[in-house]
């Protein structure tokens, strides 16, 4: 698995999510129970993770969602 979005932003992990199910990518958001520790403040990044071998094309349909400025280098 390889990050590529870490973000407190709900809505940009909901629909990244989305958009790798209609792909068919495996997708994973890592950290969501840290939120639960820091009392649901949001202040801890949630990691996007995506298949390694499918991370190119998920960042592509990434950017193509207007989702560009989200995605780690």
């Amino acid at each position: 698995m390889q990050e590529i979005i870490r973000t407190n932003d709900v809505v940009v992990l909901s629909l990244s999510e989305s958009l790798m199910k209609d792909a068919g990518i495996h997708c994973l958001i890592a950290d969501q129970s840290m939120s639960v520790l820091e009392g649901s403040l949001g202040l801890l990044p949630r990691r996007f993770l995506v298949e390694t071998d499918r991370a190119d094309e998920a960042r592509r349909i990434l950017k193509d969602a207007g989702l560009e400025a989200e995605l780690r280098p």
